[in-house]
């Protein structure tokens, strides 16, 4: 695997050292052009946390991924390029208050002069900067995002919505291996359980918001502002190309 074709893919170029500054501009850039997508899950492509096999996907074939191949891939290009980087697993709060499977989810954490920051580029909709553990907020134009410590290895992802601080995940400190995923990239490939076998769901951010296409509607959020519009099935390979980059040959019946 070469990083410089990695970096080529979210256009950018190998920076000079391992700063927070640099690592902030890497997350941010990875999520202005690489999309969060599920259409594997949907066409029923296998998906295994091999990285040789994501980065062909993702770098070479011009594709996004799941958090297991986007968290995945980006974290191995931090560790490549000189950040003292590892995986941890989290644990999704659902919308009605309920918690997905224990550390179902794939994320990174990265120590810069003895501060661990959380650095995820695959968790669709939410934070575009690095967030230390330390519980500084840290905002950027989706909102504002804290890290709070639950226990010695515990800290919950919140975003301020509604005029409180509403949990995101729940991030565990203690280093994975990549492969210690494969179960639960199965799981939520696979499962009727799984939120991401049921629709489409691509989504990228945008200088001013994000775009997503939830089955066939697309959903564009430009300062704060949403608009919907129903597409077509015949139209979603340009809409695709046009609104996320991803140029897909393959039939999405």
């Amino acid at each position: 695997m070469n990083s410089n074709y990695y970096f080529t893919r979210f256009l950018t170029k190998r920076p000079a050292e391992p700063t927070l500054e640099n690592l902030a501009f890497l997350q941010e850039k990875h999520m202005l052009h690489i999309p969060f997508e599920n259409l594997d899950v949907i066409s029923k492509t296998p998906i295994i946390t091999d990285l040789e096999r994501i980065f062909e996907k993702v770098v070479i074939n011009l594709r996004g991924g799941f958090c297991y191949e986007l968290n995945g891939l980006f974290g191995w290009l931090l560790r490549e390029i000189g950040y003292d980087a590892h995986y941890v697993g989290a644990t999704v709060k659902k919308p009605d208050g309920s918690w997905t499977i224990e550390g179902s989810h794939a994320t990174n954490l990265v120590h810069l002069d003895d501060e661990p920051y959380l650095v995820d580029v695959g968790f669709g909709d939410s934070v575009r900067k690095p967030v230390p553990l330390s519980g500084e907020v840290v905002s950027d134009v989706s909102g504002e995002y804290r890290a709070l410590q639950i226990d010695e290895e515990h800290y919950d992802l919140q975003r301020f919505e509604d005029e409180q601080w509403k949990t995101l995940h729940r991030v565990s400190t203690v280093p994975k291996e990549f492969h210690e995923f494969a179960p639960m990239c199965e799981f939520n490939q696979t499962s009727p359980e799984s939120p991401f076998t049921h629709k489409r769901l691509v989504t990228i951010a945008t200088k001013e918001g994000r775009k997503t296409l939830s089955d066939l509607t697309l959903i564009i959020t430009e300062n704060s502002q949403k608009t919907k519009e129903t597409i077509a099935e015949e139209d979603l390979p340009m809409l695709l190309q046009q609104h996320f980059y991803l140029f897909l040959m393959d039939s999405f019946s």
